[in-house]
């Protein structure tokens, strides 16, 4: 599980209630911030908007990319980069037929599939096509995911707003008694909370962390895909790994380099 995520959305739930309650000093405030007609059409209203604009299928396929949030799927790129080094050095000294040992020891069904391809003597053109258009799907596929959260980040508000106008028309009936504006002004402004709370607390972080977690994979991809063809290509696996370095962040590419030293040693 991603700790950040969860700590970060339990910790914007804290300080909120925290402020409410004054420091817990009222816990009975709460109940102030509790209104079921507002929390039907903010969430009901932006749940509605969103199955009206995608498919049934996309927002199947969102539930399982909204998932991925939550989901600890640090991809260690050192361990990347000195998997395919070893294939590298293992085809150099045995040929590339020799990997297909290691093809059941592989989980990423990207890399397996790479790998095979190179065993089995594909064009790499056509490698690359392959890999490309599978890297280019999973891209589309994140973004249609993300793409639902952001218009949910839209939405809240807007609904909030629409239950906000609610409220003020039903508060302006009632002018003739001036001792019930005040709570029904209250009332009123609950929707408008609801709906920014969803939009900047729940849904635009989990859009942001989607997109970080897309960017981070799509590298990871690009990675595999640029060493297996130089694997491929017979390049010698110094090659392979300087090619792949070029991918990392400095920092990162120091600590490659430094435990490839230890290894060395």
């Amino acid at each position: 599980m991603d700790k950040a995520t969860v700590i970060g959305l339990g910790a914007a739930a804290l300080f909120i209630v925290l402020g409410i309650t004054n420091n817990f000093m009222d816990i009975g405030a709460i109940g102030t911030f509790i209104n079921i007609p507002s929390i039907m059409i903010t969430v009901g209203g932006t749940i509605a908007s969103v199955m009206a604009a995608y498919s049934m299928k996309q927002i199947k396929s969102m539930m399982k990319v909204v998932k991925n949030a939550f989901k600890d799927t640090e991809i260690s790129t050192t361990n990347i980069i000195s998997r395919l080094v070893s294939f590298a050095e293992k085809a150099r000294r045995e040929g590339l037929l020799a990997l297909e040992d290691d093809l059941e020891k592989l989980e990423d069904e990207f890399l397996k599939d790479g790998i095979q391809m190179v065993i089995d003597g594909t064009d790499p053109e056509i490698i690359r096509t392959i890999l490309e258009t599978e890297i280019t799907y999973i891209d589309e596929r994140h973004k249609s995911g993300r793409s639902m959260m952001d218009m949910s980040a839209t939405m809240a508000p807007a609904f909030g707003m629409i239950g906000t106008l609610i409220g003020l028309i039903n508060m302006l009936k009632g002018l003739d008694d001036p001792d019930a504006l005040g709570p029904g002004m209250a009332v009123a402004l609950i929707t408008t909370l609801y709906g920014s709370i969803m939009a900047n607390v729940v849904f635009t972080p989990l859009s942001n962390k989607l997109k970080i977690k897309s960017e981070e994979e799509l590298l990871y991809k690009q990675m595999m895909l640029e060493g297996l063809l130089s694997i491929q290509a017979g390049d010698n696996p110094r090659v392979v790994e300087e090619k792949l370095k070029a991918y990392l962040e400095p920092d990162n590419s120091v600590s490659s380099q430094s435990a490839q030293d230890d290894d060395d040693d």
